[in-house]
């Protein structure tokens, strides 16, 4: 898995990549949340849950359905966050469903329950560059180091790219209608 502060970059990302105010502090929040949620499913080791179990690590709360909870549970609270009914619904959908992408692109692990409760196979990308980060009590070390690096290079990296080239499109100087009149 990714650290638990990249899991925040795409909802980050969305927020900076949005109009001035568009995307409220309490959906931005609710959306960080969404996307970090998932590694709740930690604790199973600590119930002796084995990893490779559906309720195990990368299991369940890695799957569409629970990002699609999520997402309604957003819906429902979208008053509550500042937001449109599906402005909530799809911000926080996105946020969590990013958890598992992220997860699919790393160098370890059983991959992801991305389809279930349909299937219980765990997925990886056909490409994945990003380096697996230690359990807590490793992630002060060389490898955590390692692993921070991987994720500025290709998380963070791509996603500023991604913002400020939105960005230059989205500004006034950069539409290709205002240059041509």
């Amino acid at each position: 898995m990714p650290s638990i502060f990249t899991h925040a970059a795409v909802p980050l990302a969305l927020w900076c990549a949005s109009e001035r105010g568009r995307v409220s502090g309490r959906l931005l929040a609710a959306g960080v949340a969404a996307a970090m949620l998932p590694d709740a499913d930690v604790l199973a080791f600590a119930l002796h849950i084995p990893y490779a179990d559906a309720f195990g690590h990368r299991g369940a709360s890695h799957s569409l359905l629970f990002a699609g909870v999520l997402g309604l549970l957003a819906l429902a609270c979208a008053r509550r966050l500042h937001a449109g009914r599906w402005q909530a619904l799809v911000f926080v959908f996105a946020s969590a469903v990013s958890h598992p992408l992220l997860d699919a692109l790393t160098s370890g692990g059983l991959g992801v329950a991305l389809w279930w409760p349909w299937s219980e196979h765990r997925l990886f990308a056909p490409w994945r560059p990003i380096r697996v980060s230690p359990f807590a009590n490793n992630f002060f070390s060389a490898r955590g180091l390692q692993t921070l690096v991987s994720e500025l290079r290709w998380v963070w990296l791509p996603l500023v790219v991604a913002v400020l080239g939105w960005k230059v499109i989205q500004s006034p100087h950069g539409r290709r209608s205002d240059v041509i009149r």
